[in-house]
Formats: structure tokens, sequence, C-alpha cells
């Protein structure tokens, strides 16, 4: 696949962090990102590394409001040598496709998605963090860009974008033990629903348990 590279000037760079492990999780990002088009007729197309930018959206995207949408989640770390680490991205590639597939979305070619995830990183090695308990977080993620109200049948459009955050400890605690609860009233998954998918609606079921489990001093 062709990818086109859109990348910004040197001067307009902006700088890594020197300590990645005192960053909060997931609120930085890199200078650029990957996205990809699927279209009626066309499939997937228009791949592309452009600077990070925002997302522009019609008001009514159906993933605004029947959240067909689903996402990935993998690390990248630098050896001592200065190569990129992935661990088994393969198995990231085929997780997503099961996640779409639920979701009645259109899948993506394994071997797309491990070259645009692989291109990325190449331009954005520099933000790979070398510190202890640090990595360069790689998200990808697939919604539905039609402009339609109505659930009755899938979106005809998808938007693919991968975006590379570079973090520190997912929890404060760092290496220390962290402190658990077993929710018992809300359920983030049931028999026969999407809990088998990494889609966000799974996720933003989980907010008020968590927030109130992080009010009671729960990490």
């Amino acid at each position: 696949m062709e990818i086109k590279k859109v990348l910004t000037k040197p001067e307009n760079l902006k700088e890594p962090f020197k300590d990645a492990s005192q960053l909060d999780f997931g609120r930085n990002f890199t200078d650029h990102m990957f996205s990809m088009e699927y279209l009626p007729g066309k499939e997937w197309t228009n791949a592309e590394i452009k600077p990070y930018q925002p997302l522009v959206l019609d008001p009514a995207t159906m993933v605004l409001h029947y959240s067909q949408a689903v996402f990935e989640g993998q690390k990248a770390y630098l050896s001592p040598e200065g190569e990129i680490l992935l661990f088994r991205p393969d198995e990231n590639a085929k997780r997503i496709n099961r996640s779409l597939v639920r979701m009645g979305m259109p899948t993506i070619p394994e071997d797309i998605y491990l070259q645009a995830e692989c291109e990325l990183l190449k331009i954005e090695k520099r933000w790979i963090p070398k510190q202890r308990g640090t990595s360069l977080y790689i998200r990808p993620v697939v919604l539905a860009t039609e402009r339609f109200l109505g659930a009755i049948v899938p979106s005809d459009r998808y938007l693919f974008y991968i975006i590379l955050s570079p973090v520190g400890f997912f929890y404060k605690e760092g290496f220390n033990p962290v402190k658990l609860i077993a929710e018992e009233k809300y359920t983030r998954a049931a028999s026969g629903g999407t809990g088998e998918a990494k889609t966000g609606g799974n996720y933003a079921g989980t907010i008020v348990a968590c927030h109130k489990a992080s009010q009671k001093g729960y990490s």
C-alpha cells in the first residue's frame, strides 16, 4: 500500500519530553498521525501520514449517535541498540478485526494495519522514551463517519487513524501494588452483548463505577 506523507517542517517539530515517566497517561501526543478512509465502492483508500490535527465531523456523524467505533492499544519500546520493539503486533491486528466484525464494520487487511503502524513509528521514533516504565503508546481507532440518523444499517464509510502518545505508568503507583475493588452493581459485559469487542461504549459504561472507586481511594 502506498502511504502519502505530508510531514511537519523540522523547525516546527515539538521537542520530545526528557522524562516521560512524569507524564500523565494519554495526555500528550507526537507530531504526526496516520489516517485512511473506507468509502463506498473504493474500500480502504487515501492512506496518509500527516501532522497531528483535530478531526472534522458532521453533527450527524453516526459514531456520535450510535457509538459504532473500535480501538486498539499497544506499546512501542526502544532496544539498547536503538531498534523499535513491538510485542506481537499481528495479534493486535487480529483483535481489532474481531472487534470490527462484532460491530458490523469493515475489517482492515493485517498487512495494511501493520504497515501503517510501522511507518508512523519510524517517523516518530525520537518520541519513544527510554526511562524505565515508559513507552510510546499506540492508539489505532476506526469510527463510522456516514452522516445519518438511524441505526438500522451500518455506516457506509469509516475513518481509520493512528495516534501516538509518550507515556509513563498507567497507575500513579508505578511498580508498587495497586488498590482494587470488585464492582457489584454495574456490569461491563453480558451474554450476547459487545463485551468481546474493544468498542468505546463498553468503556463509557464503566466510568461511573471507576469514578466512585477513585473517590474511595482505589486505583
